[in-house]
């Protein structure tokens, strides 16, 4: 995998580090390390990043809204990461969960499967074009 520029999105001072330093131990770059979802939007906006790993629980559900405002503007491949039960989780299609406590490994697979998800307008368009259209 090559190495990507990554935002780090979490609001506990300990996992962000630990996330930053795991990032940068697998060969990223960890670009920009932000604990709120105005920063984590200003921080996309100037760093550009590859993907973004983001904490769910900023706060009733923010880590969510962070992402949907960033993705808004330009599609980042991202890893939402929580405590809670993945399961009934809102997500989209583009969305890759991973449930806490990790280890480095399943953290390598959530993000090669956010790297292999195409964005959901790139399936879309993709669909139209295998369509025939009559009219």
């Amino acid at each position: 995998m090559n190495a990507l520029r990554t935002l780090v999105v979490e609001d506990d001072a300990i996992i962000r580090g630990l996330l930053a330093e795991t990032l940068e131990g697998l060969g990223h770059t960890v670009c920009a390390v932000e604990s709120n979802v105005a920063n984590a939007a200003a921080a996309a906006s100037h760093w550009r990043p590859d993907l973004m790993i983001v904490d769910v629980g900023l706060g009733e559900g923010a880590g969510i809204a962070a992402v949907k405002e960033i993705v808004r503007s330009r599609f980042v491949p991202h890893v939402l990461v929580t405590g809670e039960a993945v399961r009934g989780m809102p997500s989209g299609p583009d969305t890759v969960f991973i449930q806490k406590p990790f280890r480095v490994p399943d953290l390598e697979q959530a993000i090669q499967r956010a790297l292999a998800t195409p964005p959901a307008c790139d399936r879309f368009a993709e669909q139209s074009e295998k369509a025939e259209v009559v009219i």
